[in-house]
């Protein structure tokens, strides 16, 4: 047969965003893998039961580790059913007294829905986290670095009022932050399932007085615990509201991304992505410098975000089990598998990012004052003036119109002079320089990020 070369595939995960570390859990290999650990640790749990022999369990265990993927799918070519197929290969390798043992007892999904709890709690544990603390890394370092680099704040695409670039990535480290301590705990509450066919523990109880008992010793093997009541499938709940997560943590990498590439804007300016000496940004336009790892975060999420919909629907299943989810319940391990390949990439991204002081500088000046607007209101207002908002109003139509200074006009208003002279030094030095008005930024970005640093042990 030949080989498939990377380029014949269909999927962008198999010839664009590979990663080894996630196709170790997540591929085919990796699932045959995971449950061929299931059926050694029945296998195993029979042994300590007095069931089987320790010889019959040595035997399966060395069978175990040779069966491959390719020779399970050629079986199931000839018998049409997976799970058989892979007990069928390790049967095959194995002495008449061990072929009554594997797989005894077991149904299907007994193998399948705990095979993908341990492999889905391994690659979120040792590979999703892990990405996502990396980009958390980076990102508590910037919010420290530039935790006093002021930059004007943005609502609704126009500048608002001042804050410090610091303070905005403090952010990020907090939701990021939040996401990351969601996931160990949902990734560790995956359950796995060793109830049979209708989850009543029907076979098993042919052979133990304690049905759950002796479940409980296999998924321990496992490094699992047992689902509270299953059916032939384990309840579909935990593993969406992990899937559900990772959906989420997809969305704040998107935020940040699309966040910086609009700071990336030529008319902006105020970061930039690290271009490297041969890279080429446009076809066409030699001048061109593209932000296309931010862009193709953003378009990853893109691809994530609907995935869920299919999880959901994948939570439905009649009675005890039917097989409506046999083919999409497939596609779920490609929401990781993008969510990993965005934290990497954007973690990538943000270690180099550069930060332009001097376009920050310019661009919160660029409105001449209008941005200490709210502060003269509040403190108009806190004097006494009767209708300071409306006042502060009309200084700033009147300032964009005549294209002054905010500072000029409000000198040249007869009427606030009055106001403008029971001011304290601070309040008139915010209005001169904007700079000033960034209320706790600097300090809130600080506190933020050590207390991250500190809660992941950064």
């Amino acid at each position: 047969m030949k080989t498939r070369d990377r380029f014949d595939c269909i999927s962008p995960i198999d010839y664009r965003y590979w990663d080894d570390e996630v196709a170790r859990h997540l591929s085919e290999n990796g699932f045959t893998g995971y449950k061929l650990e299931v059926e050694l640790a029945l296998v195993a749990a029979l042994v300590h039961r007095g069931i089987c022999s320790e010889e019959v369990g040595k035997e399966v265990a060395a069978a175990c580790v040779q069966v491959t993927t390719a020779e399970v799918y050629e079986e199931e070519d000839r018998i049409r059913h997976d799970i058989r197929a892979l007990v069928n290969c390790i049967r095959a390798k194995v002495s008449d007294r061990a072929k009554p043992y594997i797989h005894m007892t077991a149904t299907s999904n007994d193998i399948i829905d705990t095979a993908n709890a341990a492999r889905f709690k391994k690659v979120v544990k040792k590979v999703l986290i892990p990405s996502l603390t990396a980009l958390e890394r980076v990102l508590i370092n910037t919010a420290l670095r530039e935790a006093e680099t002021v930059q004007v704040g943005r609502t609704h695409g126009q500048h608002a009022i001042p804050i410090t670039f610091g303070f905005a990535m403090a952010g990020y480290v907090s939701r990021l932050g939040g996401s990351i301590e969601a996931l160990k705990s949902l990734a560790v509450g995956l359950p796995g399932k060793f109830s049979g066919a209708v989850g009543a523990y029907n076979a098993s109880s042919l052979f133990f007085d304690d049905p759950e008992g002796f479940e409980a010793e296999v998924l321990a093997k496992l490094g699992l615990v047992p689902a509270e009541c299953s059916t032939q499938i384990v309840p579909p709940e935990a593993m969406t509201r992990l899937l559900c997560e990772v959906t989420v943590a997809a969305g704040i990498l998107a935020n940040l991304a699309d966040d910086m590439r609009h700071l990336q804007r030529t008319e902006i300016g105020e970061v930039g992505e690290e271009f490297e000496a041969a890279q080429v940004g446009s076809s066409t336009m030699p001048q061109k410098r593209n932000p296309i790892n931010l862009e193709n975060v953003k378009s990853c999420w893109e691809i994530v975000v609907p995935r869920i919909v299919t999880v959901f629907m994948d939570q439905i299943s009649e009675h005890q089990r039917d097989m409506t989810n046999g083919a999409s319940i497939r596609t779920h391990p490609e929401i990781i598998a993008y969510v990993v390949h965005m934290a990497k990439r954007l973690a990538r991204t943000m270690k180099k990012l550069t930060v332009d002081h001097a376009n920050l500088a310019r661009n919160l000046a660029i409105q001449k004052g209008l941005v200490v607007a709210e502060p003269l209101y509040i403190i108009l207002a806190a004097l006494g003036h009767p209708d300071a908002h409306e006042k502060v109003r009309m200084l700033t139509l009147q300032a964009q119109r005549e294209e002054r200074p905010l500072e000029e006009v409000l000198a040249d208003d007869a009427e606030l002079q009055t106001y403008v002279e029971k001011m304290t030094p601070h309040q008139r030095q915010i209005l001169i320089n904007p700079q000033f008005y960034t209320g706790i930024a600097a300090k809130k970005a600080k506190a933020v990020a050590e207390r991250w640093k500190q809660k992941l042990g950064l």
